[in-house]
């Protein structure tokens, strides 16, 4: 891939450089508050040597938290490579950024092709192949190892979201403004299955088994498709706004949702549930009117559950208590995406500012 560094920077903040503003020296990122730490002078023999205040370091990351610049427009999705060496981000820029997670955070690579914005990224679990949503109306598979684009998954409308299933990297369904919901063979270029619905569809992941398809859209009701029977199977009702994001857990049985409403929800998708399926509710994150897809995430051990929001800040929750852990300040603009490291305490977030931050938590 062509590397395309000499405008992108990733700052360690509270190390050598500060920010954007020479000559402050502050430091962001206490794991506890999220508030901005002032940054200590030793008084020992090496005087005048900066220490760094505040908790102790749980991550591989240079500094607490690094921020990456480097987009020339919004980011509205970023996420980690499974193997959590790589972050991909996607701009109104109508580019891919692929970064270190380690060291100086450098970009290494510009996937360009797209002819619109991205709106929505996912990893294969090898960390070779990802998928891009775009308002190009198509969901690029792009060789993330030759920074190529393989395949154009098309639709007749945006592309709001994108999910690989947990069972097969080349099974991916996609949803769009066209108003269906499209599960594909990566390798192929026509649909495997196209479900049809009544208004856009914003958000989409695979279901408890992998036989299921969940949707959401602007008619606020969670979908669960059976591929099998090309049918709805039941549906989830709760949410009283357009439906932004859907993420099944890593274990596959709960599926995590945001919505326009101002809530994120949790609910039980295991095939043989009862009842109302609604588990849980997230109170915190904000929507406005920019109406832009804030995305919803877990955290790989399950334990806790992050979320973006026009406020600006980055919302943490404890998955079971529903009490919020953290709500970080940084960013300049909504926070559209937040993810979670595989195996780190690390959470990354992507903005309409233009830049991304990797945050340190405590474990």
């Amino acid at each position: 891939p062509h590397t395309h560094t000499h405008h992108t920077r990733a700052y360690c903040l509270g190390l050598a450089i500060m920010g954007d503003t020479p000559g402050s020296k502050r430091k962001l990122g206490d794991a506890t508050s999220g508030a901005l730490v002032a940054v200590k002078k030793s008084r020992g023999p090496n005087d005048g040597a900066l220490v760094a205040a505040g908790p102790p370091r749980t991550s591989g990351l240079q500094a607490p938290v690094m921020m990456l610049a480097g987009h020339g427009g919004e980011v509205f999705t970023a996420k980690f490579s499974a193997d959590g060496q790589t972050i991909a981000s996607g701009s109104f820029d109508r580019n891919i950024y692929l970064w270190n997670t380690y060291g100086d955070c450098e970009n290494f690579a510009l996937l360009s092709g797209h002819a619109g914005p991205i709106i929505d990224i996912e990893w294969t679990s090898d960390s070779r192949q990802l998928f891009a949503a775009s308002t190009d109306k198509t969901c690029g598979v792009w060789d993330a190892q030759v920074g190529q684009r393989i395949r154009k998954l098309r639709h007749k409308g945006i592309v709001n979201a994108c999910a690989v299933s947990q069972k097969d990297d080349t099974v991916v369904a996609t949803a769009s403004d066209d108003s269906t919901v499209r599960v594909w063979d990566s390798r192929r270029r026509n649909p495997v299955h196209e479900f049809p619905e009544k208004f856009q569809v914003t958000a989409v992941a695979f279901g408890g088994t992998h036989d299921h398809v969940v949707s959401g859209g602007l008619d606020n009701e969670l979908k669960v498709w059976d591929l099998r029977k090309k049918e709805v199977v039941y549906t989830m009702a709760g949410h009283t706004d357009t439906i932004t994001s859907l993420q099944l857990s890593p274990d596959g049985t709960t599926l995590l949702s945001n919505s326009m409403d101002n809530t994120v929800r949790t609910w039980d998708v295991q095939p043989y549930a009862s009842g109302n399926r609604q588990l849980k509710v997230f109170k915190g994150a904000q929507h406005n009117f920019e109406k832009n897809l804030i995305k919803c995430s877990w955290s790989s051990d399950m334990k806790r559950i992050g979320c973006g929001s026009a406020d600006r800040n980055v919302y943490v929750w404890d998955a079971n208590s529903t009490a919020p852990v953290y709500c970080l300040p940084g960013h300049k603009g909504t926070v559209n995406e937040v993810a979670f490291h595989p195996t780190e305490p690390i959470v990354l977030s992507c903005s309409s500012d233009k830049k991304l931050y990797l945050g340190e938590l405590s474990k």
